[in-house]
């Protein structure tokens, strides 16, 4: 008797119980997000998986919103207008012990509105930066913040290095990717070797060998240990940086010696190659309009460039930027006028072969 009782209550006040649907769209709107976030960590782009051996990692990140005045204009779907901007994080020992999860290698790639030829801005790891929640602290350390503990987060470790780049150059960053050493590794094992070409010999504190003067194809562990060298330079990380230019060059010519950036099968086989050791990011730029760029480019081979910074003060380890030049370099950068600013100072142009 309970038990029918109650039954005609539910059945009573059924009809006053509020709607699933609504709740239940939220619920696969929230899904479908963190699923497009999943597959984005998971994908790698092509021309990404190329550039991104400038630095040594790769998680799929998320920039900010598209802001007014975007790049697409009304050209036709797939064509990107104006100039493009793709940060490159190169992140030593991360998934490895012991796990450093700093970003020691942060490239920014430039495509210009004429799309002549891309530039490699290096950034030094030691640039002394002002980092949200942090303070002033050097720039390689914004990754490790964003990426926090105990289990770090590679995605918001490049989103709060993403922000910290764009608030420094003033430009805003289109897409990006971060790379591990072990997807470097493999990378360079997918296109036979890289050739890197290095204007004075380099000696590996990790492994006491020697890196003749001259030119030389690097199998991929062998580009690891190049890649890892700053101690025995004569400009330390500002070195090591020029040669992960050099290096970037040696994968883009052998990349296009093998026709990989032209032939989606071999793209499919280098990105598969790289496995987890890279991600990148596509919010705000999708893959296939970077790539769509590509058949635009004048020349394929790059012009490396470093920020101008100065000495470091008294005992300080961070580099500030060069109070002259630095606000010129950026201001080039904003303008789209790298060409000229390197024609000008032919000094600061890094030899990448």
């Amino acid at each position: 008797m309970i038990e029918d009782d109650l039954r005609a209550a539910f059945a009573r006040h059924e009809t006053l119980t509020p709607s699933t649907g609504p709740l239940r769209v939220a619920i696969d709107r929230i899904a479908a997000v963190r699923r497009r976030r999943r597959q984005r960590f998971q994908a790698a782009g092509v021309t990404l998986a190329l550039l991104a051996a400038l630095g040594v990692g790769v998680p799929q990140l998320r920039p900010d919103p598209p802001v007014v005045g975007s790049l697409l204009s009304d050209r036709p779907a797939g064509v990107q207008s104006g100039a493009l901007n793709v940060l490159l994080l190169g992140v030593d020992g991360f998934g490895e012990q012991p796990s450093y999860r700093l970003a020691d290698s942060v490239l920014l790639v430039h495509i210009p509105a004429d799309r002549s030829r891309p530039y490699l801005i290096s950034l030094p790891r030691d640039l002394e930066v002002s980092i949200p929640g942090r303070g002033v602290e050097k720039l390689n350390s914004a990754f490790h913040s964003g990426a926090a503990e105990p289990r770090p987060d590679l995605g918001a470790g490049y989103d709060l290095t993403r922000r910290v780049v764009a608030d420094l150059t003033g430009v805003r960053v289109d897409a990006g990717a971060v790379l591990t050493f072990a997807g470097l590794r493999r990378i360079t094992e997918a296109v036979d070797g890289v050739e890197v070409c290095l204007p004075e010999e380099v000696r590996s504190w990790h492994t006491r060998r020697t890196f003749p003067a001259g030119c030389q194809r690097l199998d991929g562990a062998a580009s690891v240990d190049l890649l890892r060298q700053r101690r025995y330079l004569p400009d330390g990380t500002l070195d090591r940086d020029r040669n992960a230019q050099r290096y970037v060059a040696g994968l883009v010519r052998r990349a296009v010696a093998q026709d990989v950036l032209t032939n989606p099968v071999r793209l499919t086989a280098l990105l598969s190659a790289a496995g987890k050791g890279l991600a990148v990011d596509d919010d705000g730029l999708p893959l296939t309009r970077l790539a769509a760029v590509l058949p635009e480019l004048k020349s394929v081979d790059p012009v490396g460039l470093s920020l101008p910074v100065s000495p470091p003060a008294g005992n300080a380890s961070r580099l500030p930027l060069d109070p002259k030049r630095g606000p010129e370099f950026l201001a080039a950068l904003r303008e789209d006028r790298l060409a000229q600013w390197a024609a000008q100072h032919p000094e600061q142009v890094n030899s990448v072969r």
